[in-house]
């Protein structure tokens, strides 16, 4: 569920119609709705009511400020991956002690920097980590606690660039060194071992790889127990899917979810920590575009929208399906025809949808992507020399803009010419 509907004939953000955001701000935007941001992070708390927990946002989803600040004031806690991540979560009012550092190549400077400003736990991902996170510590005259990612070879079925817990993967230890590796970590100065950290992909839609992970993190935790390790917090991850077509089977839901976490590791006294990105932030967000021309092709027909691959990459980085909503809504039974929407930077890769069936669009119309509100924004870029695409948040009847469009002259400035050049 979200809130983005048709109301009056035009697409609403809840109580805003996104034409009167075009006309204030310009296209493209990301536009997401604070109600859905809302009701998406309480979904996940509740389906975990039954126990200890905490949800950690995961920032690398969507990382504006005002996003951070509305879920930390909910209660959520950050998964963050890089000392940008960690501060931006800091600067958005959440505490140290609901921030968990994760991530396969932290630096040293990162290990210090969320150690001086406060840190629930670090997720280390490999034995080189351990060494040095210990000698940041100490150097600092601290003891943070850590948990150790552990890569149980589950296959999540899902897209390869987001499968993140087979064996072949570049993410934690293999859980088959598990024992061997606590042991160490156990050894050295300046950690205290708290937990287990797995994490097996994204874009899940069926729960049983989370069955399969988990169970094997349950007879870990009591083999780290026997070894006299204090296992007190299982570190699940993030992963459930959000259904990016409207006509596809619906994901399993955060309750259900829930319920899968109780069976499998329910009885071991554990807090629960789990990292939502997506299922949060995905459909809580729509890129709102607006059309340029309709070029005709041999045998083919091409939308040109004023997005572009460097606002929204993931069709051009993982072949991602997000459906196109014209936001005039259309009487019923208009025919529609299939089009190839593109975008205006100069390559193939700049294509959206490939024969998606939309009504006739005149040139300044205005169309919504669905489901962007994760790993949008936050992957855009200035190539081609287009601006970074600006964003806005609705609440109810009112908007604000979260990130500014920059000019083409603060782009500029930017730049620095040697004086050798001059």
């Amino acid at each position: 569920m979200d809130h983005f509907n048709y109301k009056g004939g035009a697409l609403h953000a809840e109580d805003v119609a996104l034409a009167e955001i075009a006309r204030a701000v310009g296209t493209p935007v990301y536009v997401y709705s604070t109600a859905t941001l809302t009701r998406h992070f309480n979904l996940f708390r509740q389906a975990l009511d039954w126990t200890d927990h905490l949800v950690c946002f995961a920032v690398k989803a969507n990382s504006n400020l005002a996003v951070l600040k509305l879920l930390g004031d909910l209660g959520a806690g950050m998964d963050v991956v890089s000392g940008g991540e960690y501060a931006r979560a800091r600067a958005a009012g959440v505490p140290g002690e609901r921030i968990v550092f994760s991530g396969v190549g932290k630096t040293r400077e990162e290990m210090a920097q969320a150690i001086r400003g406060g840190i629930r736990q670090f997720n280390v991902e490999s034995e080189p980590e351990l060494a040095a996170l210990s000698q940041v510590a100490q150097s600092l005259g601290a003891t943070v606690p850590i948990a150790v990612r552990v890569n149980p070879d589950v296959d999540a079925k899902t897209h390869a660039k987001i499968a993140t817990g087979k064996s072949e993967n570049k993410f934690g230890i293999p859980i088959a060194r598990a024992r061997e590796v606590y042991a160490h970590a156990a050894a050295l100065p300046g950690l205290q071992v708290v937990g287990i950290d797995m994490h097996i992909g994204s874009q899940l839609t069926d729960l049983e790889p989370f069955r399969q992970a988990y169970t094997r993190m349950a007879d870990l935790c009591l083999a780290l127990r026997a070894d006299g390790h204090p296992i007190m917090r299982l570190d699940l991850g993030g992963g459930l899917g959000i259904p990016y077509r409207r006509d596809n089977a619906a994901p399993p839901l955060p309750i259900e979810y829930g319920q899968v976490v109780r069976e499998t590791v329910g009885d071991l006294g554990c807090e629960i920590e789990i990292e939502p990105g997506r299922n949060i932030a995905g459909n809580a967000g729509v890129l709102l575009a607006s059309v340029i021309w309709t070029k005709q092709g041999e045998g083919r027909d091409f939308l040109i929208v004023d997005a572009a691959m460097n606002d929204l990459i993931r069709p051009a980085m993982y072949d991602a399906h997000h459906d196109i909503l014209p936001v005039r809504e259309r009487a019923p039974g208009t025919d529609p025809a299939p089009v190839d929407v593109v975008g205006p930077v100069c390559e193939t890769g700049d294509t959206f949808a490939r024969g998606v069936p939309l009504p006739r669009l005149e040139d300044g119309e205005l169309v919504a992507f669905r489901s962007a509100g994760a790993y949008g924004a936050v992957m855009a870029s200035e190539y081609n020399s287009r601006p970074l695409v600006p964003e806005v948040l609705v609440a109810g009847d009112r908007f604000d803009v979260i990130r500014p469009r920059p000019t083409i002259e603060e782009m500029l400035a930017r730049d620095r010419i040697p004086d050798w050049l001059t």
